[in-house]
């Protein structure tokens, strides 16, 4: 009986969870693109942050801002957003419909920001007021607040403002003539340069960059959604061209006064990673020449503009490339750290203002990721870096003075951490490839206190494809190289499967890590419904894995990153479910750029090709990034030949769909129309499709679109 019983048992199991299987439908293309930004959203604890000074955690809990000790687990409501709305009702029209994103300035003091108002607030013994407000006006652009002042940096047109509290603006600059630019991101935003205002830390005085680019060539853009199509130029300083020409000012709002730093040299050096002293007197900047082979860290005298002195230097053969400005310690004005590549990896350094170097903070073989900084003493350094694998990031404890080294994280995955204001405990997020989002808290020794989220999976609604990580081996001409594998849904070891290999592969990227599913894209998953194997393999010349992995494509962009993918493309032809008949490519920019260059150099490996907003010919990308990576036309005219795919187009053999968008300010158009019409003189067809408004990406609900073409085209030649 017992048998019996425990065979009836067994048996409605397996038919429950058959059951529960086949209620769990594929994903369909609006589910992948769409998806995981609305429906299928992984659980989080919005604005989880430390508070100014001690342990204590704020957070937003539905319509309240949360305050909670994570040792003791005590929680307390601070306000809701009906009484923040009760204290905001003379300043807007209509009431916040959400918590705003709230920024600590001390305890009690916070920012946010609504539109084009940014208003200080207090919140001191259960009472909440307004300190301040600042109003900028509409049409304005590039905002920068500074809690320390009040006050916003702004700019309209080709000038830079100053917003205070009751309505007062200061103009800052006055120029008139076309080309010059002010208060705006720099370099095309490369050197780690996203903005292009600095506050002091007292919020006293404003560096800023004044762009020239009346050197620059226009290159035209047409915009079809006017009545008659009109031009619109941009400024695109193309490889081997004349070049921007960069200054940086400092404005004191004491004296209405403006200085500019002095820094001779070539007009088209670059002037990064600008940082003032804590004193509020100096500024760093790392001066990089055009060649980015040779970088001077100097400090300036901002009353002056001189330079004091440099404070080190650094240089390479292929390129150096600082972007992360100085990071000073806290309640220490004059030692800062500083991140570098120099040792062939990216570590951290510690210096003081004479220039004197005190050592190697993260010494070892493997990347820097994430500087968390010292504890209140500053005796233990803390830091994520790559050390265990390169797929993983970790957190890391480094006595400097002792040279002892603990791993705090002992789950395998990807790890970020926060420290706390007081130095003893750190918040921890990550995940791995079965694990969507996990965050803990921890003490400085890596005990584990408190775990405030273990997010559920949001697609187990859905059937995914399996996610497998996996080891290319080291081979006298290639390092050891990994990759990301999606099995088919309902995968059957008999049956032969077709491939899409989703690529990237220029410099900075790293698809392949121990994330949630392998860092995949939704639509890879989407595929795997639709019954393909996906594949991604990170190539030489990606990040994650040291300079020299990275930098080896120096001058040859196109060449180690094709044989490394095509070693991806022996491994799947070596595995019996593949069908080395049916193998597609797709990816975008450089990844558009290495679809084509895959499917060119190597002729009947693939039989169709989707390659979205490609770079063609290097000599038509930007000075900035195409200089850094080859050098200029005329010094490398053999790598500049090598990389063009207008080269290859008698190559061409299966199927290719390019697709581009006609606004693309990043790989402008010219890119493309030029390779379409190499393969028209050959007399190869190939498919082309644009998209007419779009810049370098298609996003939105057009992305939808897009990616149904993309699917389409794969379907129509690797299905059949």
């Amino acid at each position: 009986m017992k048998t019996i019983r425990y065979t009836v048992l067994l048996t409605i199991f397996f038919l429950s969870v058959h059951v529960l299987v086949a209620q769990r439908s594929l994903l369909t293309l609006e589910d992948a693109i769409v998806g995981p930004f609305l429906t299928h959203r992984i659980q989080d604890i919005p604005q989880l942050q430390w508070l100014p000074e001690g342990h204590d955690l704020s957070f937003v809990q539905g319509d309240s801002l949360m305050e909670k000790d994570p040792v003791s687990g005590k929680e307390t409501l601070l306000f809701t957003r009906s009484r923040l709305n009760k204290v905001l009702d003379s300043l807007f029209s209509d009431p916040l419909r959400r918590m705003p994103s709230l920024h600590w300035i001390s305890p009690g003091r916070f920012w946010f920001r609504r539109d084009t108002t940014w208003v200080v607030m207090q919140y001191r013994e259960g009472k909440l007021t307004t300190e301040n407000y600042i109003k900028v006006p509409g049409g304005s652009g590039h905002f920068d607040f500074c809690a320390a002042a009040p006050a916003v940096a702004f700019t309209r047109g080709q000038n830079l403002f100053i917003a205070e509290p009751q309505g007062k603006i200061t103009q800052v600059t006055f120029d008139s003539l076309p080309g010059y630019v002010n208060g705006q991101s720099v370099s095309r935003n490369e050197f780690g340069i996203n903005k292009g205002t600095f506050w002091s830390p007292d919020g006293s005085s404003l560096a800023y960059y004044r762009k020239d680019e009346t050197r620059v060539s226009n290159y035209p853009l047409v915009d079809i959604m006017t009545r008659v199509a009109s031009l619109k130029n941009i400024k695109y300083p193309m490889a081997g061209m004349a070049s921007e020409e960069i200054h940086v000012f400092v404005y004191d709002r004491k004296t209405g006064k403006t200085q500019e730093i002095d820094t001779p040299g070539p007009y088209d050096q670059y002037l990064t990673n600008v940082t003032w002293t804590p004193d509020g007197h100096y500024l760093l900047m790392a001066v990089v020449n055009r060649e980015q082979d040779h970088m001077w860290m100097n400090m300036y005298f901002t009353q002056t503009g001189k330079k004091i002195l440099t404070l080190f230097e650094e240089e390479n053969e292929r390129y150096v490339e600082p972007l992360k400005p100085a990071r000073f310690l806290k309640g220490e004005g004059s030692f800062f750290l500083w991140e570098s590549r120099r040792n062939g990896y990216n570590h951290v350094y510690l210096y003081d203002l004479t220039g004197k170097l005190y050592g190697d903070l993260t010494p070892g073989t493997f990347d820097v990721t994430e500087v968390l900084g010292f504890d209140q003493e500053q005796k233990y350094f803390y830091y994520v870096s790559t050390e265990k694998s390169p797929l993983e990031r970790h957190i890391y404890r480094y006595e400097p003075k002792k040279k002892r080294k603990m791993c705090l994280t002992q789950v395998h995955g990807t790890h970020r951490g926060t420290l706390s204001p007081d130095g003893k405990y750190i918040l921890d997020r990550w995940s791995n490839v079965e694990t969507p989002r996990v965050i803990d808290v921890m003490t400085t020794t890596g005990r584990p206190v408190v775990t405030l989220l273990r997010a559920p999976d949001p697609w187990q609604d859905k059937r995914l494809g399996r996610v497998e990580l996996g080891k290319l081996p080291a081979t006298d001409t290639s390092p050891a190289l990994y990759y990301r594998l999606i099995k088919p849904v309902d995968f059957d070891p008999s049956k032969k499967y077709p491939v899409v290999i989703y690529v990237y592969g220029g410099p900075h990227s790293q698809l392949v890590t121990d994330t949630w599913l392998g860092q995949s894209r939704m639509w890879q998953h989407y595929m795997a419904g639709q019954g393909y194997v996906s594949f991604t393999l990170d190539n030489r010349g990606t990040g994650g894995r040291g300079f020299d992995f990275e930098s080896c494509i120096h001058r040859h962009l196109g060449d180690y990153e094709v044989k490394d993918q095509m070693r991806g493309v022996d491994y799947l032809k070596s595995l019996p479910w593949v069908d080395p008949a049916r193998i597609g490519v797709h990816g975008w920019s450089y990844g558009g750029f290495m679809t084509l260059s895959m499917m060119l150099k190597d002729p009947g490996v693939f039989k169709a090709a989707v390659a979205g907003g490609p770079v063609t010919d290097w000599k038509y990308y930007e000075v900035m990034y195409g200089e850094r990576y080859m050098d200029r036309p005329e010094e490398n005219p053999a790598g500049y030949k090598e990389a063009d795919l207008k080269n290859y187009v008698n190559n061409l053999d299966g199927h290719v769909l390019i697709i581009h968008g006609a606004m693309d300010s990043t790989v402008v158009w010219q890119h493309s129309l030029t390779l379409l019409r190499a393969f028209i003189r050959a007399g190869k067809q190939v498919d082309y499709f644009v998209y007419p408004t779009h810049p370098h990406n298609v996003r939105g609900w057009d992305r939808i679109h897009l990616m149904r073409k993309v699917s389409d085209y794969f379907d129509e030649y690797l299905k059949k």
